[in-house]
């Protein structure tokens, strides 16, 4: 079948869009338009002076003749209501003619952004705002008139302060500014180009996320501290002060609209909304400071653990974040609440009491048979200190090595001789030669050799980027830590064992209690490795001298000098030469009061790097004299890096001030490390701290003066 062929045809044109011409009453002419009223007005009232002069001439001289006879008062009644007629009928024009403009330019509005963009901005509740070269407001929609805010005329960065910051010609493109104004809440943009405002109303948004961010799900524990040793254990009973303790409990959740329930003899599970939580935060968690008071007059002071978390409407997530944050709260010693954010770092309040001893050989032995367990299901055992091993590092890595050699497993130590203290390294080198090759592994190879099976033991730190075998960590399935630092917000994740006990005075300390009270046969140690540990509780405890130190630590000495630790050689590990020996001398001329019973020392900027147990020691050296609460030492430990150490006497806590520098420790002895940053500077950034926060640490219910 022949069909027809269509004879070719011209491709489509597509149409040409009108260009819009702008009228001459556009509605940019509203400046214009009273400009020119204005100036009529000016004339008109310069003519009316003129007039009223002229005929007041004309009646002073009579000119013409018989001019003031002729003048009756009722011609003077009509000269009057004719110029204050002529007066009203102009302030009509120009009110009229302003209004006619206004609602041009509201009705232009569609001209200028269409018909459906135009009902697009209304519905999506946005307003346009032009402006000339000196910001004045020459042209809006009717975004603003509707909610009664007239901008035309204004000076629109005189509006809102916060409108200001975009004259900053360095802004990025996509800068805006939220802010309260008149009761709205509004998202503005500025594109200078155009010199165009755009402004979006989230009133209706701002106020359904106050409302849901004040009504989010808060989940958290609250733990009496040391409850069985103090009231259950306790033969005097302290029934009474048990019973203050709960009944400041029980008051304290009623005032901030706490659901409080005890789940069992020391501790409760509470329930509430963001807005109860942000009361007890804006109160600095006072509960704290009322259950110690509750212990007035009496032998010891009741504490309070609390963990608390938010963020999410997840049970489950909630109850597992309250629960870590409650084991931080008790591993940092008590008396302070954490509070944990889905997405953000852990808070922390409280904190002013030192850390209560722990004596509790039930839990020693617990601790020890587990860890035995541990190494005994493992084919390979790698233990690891912290960077810039010292000497209690290395001795808490010794001993369990020496756990490892009674189960009949192998174990390495992580060791890098770059990364290790001057002393450290001197003392092994020293003492094992090339036999502690056997023992050791470098960094690299630890994390070629971990497997899914491999014990990774870690002591003497708990933060994930200060171990020195940190690649070994992350590909560690199985995780034990020991430490005795108190955690901050960033800790080692989802250890199968964690013991972080912050009253211990050193990790060599917890180790030879493992030692001496694990179950089974006696675990053999050699009087090489107990003369190690020893140094490093030497190290901890600053010879025994620091607030640290308890019965429990000379109990463990005692324990390692039964090994055969030789307290001569130990002291002899830590002695410094004879130019570290000049130079803490020297610094000692650098020292500084910021604060009264606070000094510290800081090293030249041009010094070379020095080592870190140099500093600690400086640290420690101030804390000899009388009057000082708290010590710093500041220098440089490599081209890059400016370690602070803080010791205290028990009445400031040198922890939570070298927390707010990136740091930590215990309460009484702790340090920071900062990074691109000379020690001078590094010295300012501790003055402000102790401006700022030097109140907060100091330790309650001690007396003055110190302990």
């Amino acid at each position: 079948m022949l069909h027809k062929l269509s004879s070719p045809q011209k491709p489509v044109q597509p149409a040409k869009k009108p260009v819009r011409k702008r009228s001459p009453k556009s509605p940019f002419s509203s400046t214009e338009a009273l400009r020119k009223i204005r100036i009529a007005g000016f004339v008109m009232g310069l003519v009316e002076i003129v007039l009223i002069a002229v005929t007041a001439i004309l009646y002073l001289y009579n000119i013409p003749a018989g001019f003031v006879e002729n003048m009756n008062p009722w011609y003077w009644m009509l000269f009057v209501a004719i110029i204050a007629a002529i007066d009203l009928l102009f302030l009509w024009f120009a009110v009229a003619k302003m209004t006619k403009i206004r609602h041009r330019s509201d009705l232009d509005a569609a001209s200028v952004i269409g018909n459906d963009v135009q009902e697009a901005y209304k519905f999506g509740e946005i307003g346009l705002a032009v402006t000339d070269d000196q910001g004045t407001v020459i042209w809006t929609n009717s975004f603003f008139r509707e909610r009664s805010l007239d901008l035309l005329d204004q000076n629109i960065f005189d509006w809102e302060p916060k409108l200001k910051s975009f004259n900053d010609a360095n802004l990025p493109s996509d800068f805006r500014v939220d802010f309260d104004c008149g009761g709205f809440f509004f998202s503005a943009r500025y594109l200078p180009d155009a010199k165009l405002f755009i402004f979006r109303d989230l009133t209706d948004y701002h106020t359904i996320e106050t409302t849901s961010e004040a009504q989010r799900l808060v989940i958290g524990f609250l733990m009496i501290d040391n409850y069985d040793e103090k009231f259950e254990r306790s033969e005097e009973g302290n029934s009474d002060v048990l019973t203050n303790v709960r009944q400041a409990i029980i008051e304290y959740g009623k005032d901030h609209d706490i659901c409080l329930r005890r789940y069992r003899s020391d501790s409760y599970f509470l329930v509430c909304h963001y807005s109860a939580l942000d009361q007890i935060i804006k109160d600095d968690f006072s509960i704290l400071k009322k259950v110690r008071q509750a212990g007035e007059g009496q032998n010891f002071v009741p504490t309070l653990s609390i963990g608390i978390a938010y963020g999410m409407d997840i049970v489950n997530r909630l109850s597992e974040m309250a629960t870590n944050a409650l084991n931080i709260a008790m591993s940092r010693g008590g008396d302070q609440a954490v509070v944990a954010k889905v997405g953000d770092e852990l808070q922390f309040f409280g904190g002013k009491t030192p850390s209560i001893e722990n004596t509790n050989r039930v839990q020693f032995r617990s601790l020890a048979d587990s860890v035995i367990s541990l190494i005994r299901n493992a084919p390979l055992v790698i233990v690891s200190g912290h960077t810039r091993m010292d000497m209690d590092a290395f001795g808490a890595c010794l001993g369990i090595y020496a756990i490892c050699q009674h189960v009949g497993k192998p174990c390495r130590i992580v060791y890098d001789m770059k990364e290790t203290e001057m002393k450290t390294r001197s003392a092994i080198q020293s003492v094992f030669g090339k036999n502690f090759e056997k023992m050791s592994i470098s960094p690299s190879e630890a994390a070629e050799r971990v497997r899914s099976s491999t014990l990774f033991v870690v002591v003497d730190v708990g933060v994930p980027e200060n171990v020195m075998g940190k690649l070994a960590l992350e590909k560690a399935a199985k995780v034990v830590v020991i430490d005795h630092h108190r955690p901050g917000d960033k800790t080692i994740l989802k250890p199968i064992l964690n013991h972080t006990d912050s009253s211990a005075s050193s990790t060599c300390e917890i180790i030879a209690e493992m030692l001496h009270y694990a179950n089974g046969p006696r675990i053999e140690v050699s009087p090489t490795i107990a003369t190690f540990m020893l140094s490093g509780m030497f190290l901890d405890t600053n010879f025994f001298k620091s607030q640290s130190t308890g019965a429990r630590t000379f109990e463990a000495a005692e324990i390692l000098k039964g090994y055969g630790a030789d307290n001569i050689a130990a002291d002899g590990y830590l002695k410094d030469e004879f130019e570290e020996y000049a130079y803490i001398a020297m610094l000692s001329s650098t020292v500084k009061t910021p604060e009264m019973g606070v000094v510290y020392c800081c090293a030249s900027d041009d010094d070379k790097p020095i080592d870190d147990v140099t500093i600690s020691k400086l640290a420690n050296y101030y804390m000899n004299a009388k009057g000082v609460n708290a010590s710093f030492a500041i220098g440089r430990i490599s081209a890059k890096a400016v370690k602070i150490s803080g010791r205290s006497d028990g009445t400031i806590n040198v922890q939570y001030l070298l927390e707010k520098l990136g740091g930590g420790g215990h309460f009484t002895m702790a340090a920071a490390v900062l990074t691109d940053i000379t020690p001078s500077a590094a010295a300012d950034r501790l003055e402000d701290v102790l401006k700022n926060h030097l109140d907060q640490a100091r330790a309650a219910n001690v007396p003055e003066g110190g302990i």
